[in-house]
């Protein structure tokens, strides 16, 4: 597959209008359509210290028929990991801490899945924490029981406190081609529900096409998707620009590994005549900017 920067550019960019609802104020996803199964999510955090010192950890949330855990590692380099298998009979440690040396610092994550409660997907609701100090410095914060736990560990009242952000979330499917999930675009902005779903354009005929909903407004359909396969728009959500992009080639040209693949991006100002892939590549990107991409890789069965 090649990179979206690389083919995306010959096709035009189109803004939606401010309700993201170009096409129809109806969804485009059938009800009775069972969604695909969400196996991996793997959410990267940029987290400043006090001392302006930016660190980025990733959280892998995953799940199979045999195995379902957690993997954190920081920085860009996968070997400073730390794995905490979760349904394991006889290795798994549902609470706990561990410790790493990283860039200078030490690294403490803290857990609590005990008593954690998921839906279908490997990452759960609500239930849990787990949080990352970084000497001594709160760092990073996820559940619902975490600042809880956090003051406790703490302990005390002065402990400084890092600003963390979400920057990019990565979710991995199998199954059939509807995709569905949730996602923040910025910190002020609500979640909406995201709804993605390939095949026929008249259910009675086998002519693959795209369409993707937001909120059950539909922002994009795309016909004939097998000479469609890779393409862009841009729709307007929470005040911002949000490039969409697809890559679909794999599905009718690589069936092997049938993978799909699907990104939200925020984009920063507001000019039009260029995507963010651009933007990137002639412009230095502003570290205290916060963006946010979404990317989803769809594994099929059938279109």
């Amino acid at each position: 597959m090649i990179d979206f920067a690389s083919c995306l550019t010959e096709y035009a960019v189109r803004v939606s209008e401010t309700s993201c609802s170009a096409y129809s104020s109806s969804s485009c996803i059938s009800p009775n359509l069972t969604p695909s199964i969400q196996n991996a999510v793997t959410c990267t955090y940029r987290i400043v210290l006090s001392t302006q010192k930016q660190i980025l950890v990733t959280l892998t949330w995953c799940k199979n028929s045999l195995f379902q855990g957690l993997n954190v590692f920081f920085g860009k380099d996968p070997s400073s990991s730390i794995k905490l298998n979760t349904n394991s009979r006889l290795f798994r440690k549902l609470k706990g801490s561990k410790s790493i040396e990283f860039d200078g610092c030490r690294m403490e994550l803290f857990w609590d899945l005990s008593t954690a409660r998921y839906l279908t997907g490997p990452e759960p609701v609500d239930g849990y924490y787990v949080f990352i100090t970084v000497d001594s410095e709160l760092g990073l914060i996820l559940g619902d029981f975490a600042e809880e736990a956090a003051g406790k560990k703490m302990k005390t009242s002065n402990n400084k406190v890092a600003r963390f952000s979400l920057i990019t979330r990565q979710e991995n499917y199998s199954g059939n081609t509807l995709y569905s999930t949730k996602a923040r675009f910025c910190e002020t902005g609500t979640s909406h529900d995201i709804s993605i779903r390939c095949g026929g354009e008249d259910e009675g005929f086998k002519i693959p096409a795209l369409s993707v909903s937001i909120d059950n407004k539909m922002v994009i359909h795309v016909k004939r998707l097998q000479w469609n396969f890779r393409g862009n728009q841009t729709i307007f959500l929470d005040g911002l620009l949000v490039d969409l992009l697809w890559d679909v080639h794999d599905w009718f040209y690589n069936p092997g590994s049938g993978c799909g693949v699907f990104m939200f991006r925020t984009r920063s100002g507001f000019d039009n005549s260029r995507l963010w892939l651009e933007e990137k590549m002639t412009q230095k990107k502003d570290q205290d900017k916060v963006e946010f991409s979404l990317m989803i890789y769809a594994c099929k069965n059938i279109i």
